[in-house]
Order: C-alpha cells, then structure tokens, then sequence
C-alpha cells in the first residue's frame, strides 16, 4: 500500500556514498521517515553485517519502467514494491530470477506460489473519504462514477493503485468502460503520478474521493486518533493488490538478494510493515492494533496475472483515450 501517511515528512532517496552491498529499487513512501524502509534497513544490516542502500521512484509502475530502460545498466538487485497485477509482465520481459525461498509459512488466502516473487504485505484498492464532508459515501464502483463526486487517483502507467483501478473499472464494466472513464473524468479533479501526491491533496481537502486502500483509515486512527476516515464499501467488490519483491535479472549479489527476500516474510519484518507501510501481513500472528479488525473486508474480483499481462497496454490505451 501502496503504503505509507508521512505526509508532513520530505520524500528523498535513501543512497549511500558508496557502493552498496545490496541495492534495493522501491516506492517513495516506503523509504520516507515514517515508512518501513529506515526500520526495515537498519533490522537487516544488523543481521547481514552488510550495507542496504533503497533507490525511489514515484510508484510500483515506475519501478518496471525504470528497469525496463536501464536493463543490464541497472543497479538493482531487488525490486520492492511491484504487485501481483505485474508479475507476469514482469517475468515475461526477462527482469528477475528465481528466489528459490520456500513460501510454506504464507497465510493460506494468498493461495502464494511464484518461483520469482515472494510477497510482504497485501490490501485491497478502495476510495477513501472523510465523514464530515461525505454524509451518504458511495456503495458501489457505478454509484461513484455516475455521481458528482470529486475524485482523486492516480495514473494506472506509473502507479499500482492507477493500474488497480483500470482492472476495477474493467472487471465492473467490461466492453462498457470507455464510456465509464469519461464519465468519471468530468468530475475528477486531477491524476497523479503516484499514491503518496493523491493523498496529500485529498487530506488538504481538493477532493471527497481518494484511491487508497481498505487499510487506510487504519493509519487515522492509530497515528491520529482520527476516525472520520473512512474506506467506502463497494458492492460489485474490490481489487486486492498484493505487493511483492523480486531479485533482479541483473543482481550483482544474488545470494544477498535471497537472504533479503526471505527477510521480508520473517516474523521481525512482517512485524514492521503493517504499522508503517500500513498494509495487511502475508503471515499469521502478526499482532496488529484493534482498528485493523474493523476495516472492510471487500469481496475480491479482477484479473489473473496472465490476463493482465495479455490485455495491460490495450486498457492503458482505452484509458488515455477516453479518460482525458
């Protein structure tokens, strides 16, 4: 999720003045300060006795597009911060390796088993708005769109809640979604290259609608004691997003990669993410704050990754050409 709520705190790269042991490609939000990267990296260097070093782009999508032109030239040995909907795209361009991590200790509802990718955290896409200025939210995906709501989300060609919404869109409307990308472009306010822009405009009041996630309201409350934040129960249900991390094609420390990788799914790392990352845990008995019990449970629909895969550049074009 996506993701992280340090809205007050600047978003830079974490670097290193010198050549890292392990260089991982990821989202802004997840290195910010109160993100997990600064706590996850400190966690694993201490078990390494090596040095991480996080390089950022705006979003999941970017993170491929990046890879994509740097190819060889890269120098990721992880990326961090892909999602399910990517996998097959992904694989199918040659970008990762296989992990070769036995992912037995997966909650079983993941239904998880990919010799390239492990996942870390995983949610659901959902509209996010605020109760004291949306008395009546929408129930469903069409209730949104046909309305006259103001909407805030994110481009689907650089970021993984942009593309989640695409899938959305498409799995409720099928042959019918240009019509429903321009009706829901004339009352959007703007489309942002990535999460963490969308919701800092949202939380300044620029919209009664944001694409975030169902875990969202989570952080509010926890960090905020806020709880008029709500995420907005769709009928025709949701898009899950399950965020993952692979080893580069290109890693010049694959073994170091691996051991990274099965980090992330450890009890000390699945601990750290859904507090900071503010995401559901892949494994069980991960304790969380009571608030986590209270969010809403969507029912799941979309694409397998090889539908997505198939149909991806076709449905970003329909979206460029009637979202406008």
């Amino acid at each position: 999720m996506k993701r992280l709520f340090s809205l007050l705190a600047a978003c830079g790269l974490a670097t290193s003045a010198h050549a890292a042991d392990l260089t991982v490609y990821t989202y802004d939000s997840f290195v910010s300060e109160w993100g997990p990267g600064p706590q996850l990296e400190a966690a694993f260097e201490e078990s390494c006795q090596c040095d991480l070093a996080f390089i950022a782009v705006d979003d999941g999508v970017s993170i491929l597009n990046r890879l994509r032109i740097e190819k060889d030239k890269t120098k990721a040995d992880v990326l961090l911060g892909l999602d399910d909907s990517l996998t097959e795209v992904t694989r199918r361009e040659s970008l990762v390796q296989p992990h070769g991590i036995a992912l037995n200790g997966l909650k079983p509802e993941l239904q998880w088993q990919d010799q390239d990718f492990i996942p870390y955290d995983y949610g659901f896409f959902s509209f996010v708005y605020n109760t004291n200025k949306v008395e009546q939210p929408a129930t469903s995906l069409k209730a949104l769109i046909d309305s006259d709501a103001s909407v805030i989300y994110q481009d689907p060609r650089t970021s993984t809640p942009g593309q989640g919404l695409m899938l959305w869109v498409k799995a409720v409307y099928g042959d019918d979604s240009a019509n429903a990308w321009k009706q829901l472009a004339s009352h959007t306010v703007t489309v942002t290259k990535g999460w963490w822009e969308a919701y800092s405009m949202f939380l300044e009041g620029d919209a009664d609608y944001v694409l975030s996630y169902n875990t969202s309201p989570a952080y509010h409350v926890v960090t905020e004691e806020k709880t008029h934040y709500k995420a907005a129960a769709f009928s025709e249900g949701h898009v899950a997003q399950i965020e993952v991390a692979a080893i580069s094609k290109y890693a010049k420390n694959p073994e170091l990669a691996k051991q990274f990788l099965s980090f992330l799914i450890s009890p000390q790392a699945q601990s750290i993410i859904p507090t900071a990352n503010w995401m559901l845990p892949v494994v069980d008995n991960v304790e969380l704050p009571e608030i986590f019990d209270e969010l809403i449970q969507p029912k799941r629909i979309g694409f397998t990754p090889k539908q997505i895969a198939k149909q991806r550049k076709s449905w970003i074009r329909e979206w460029r050409s009637t979202a406008n």
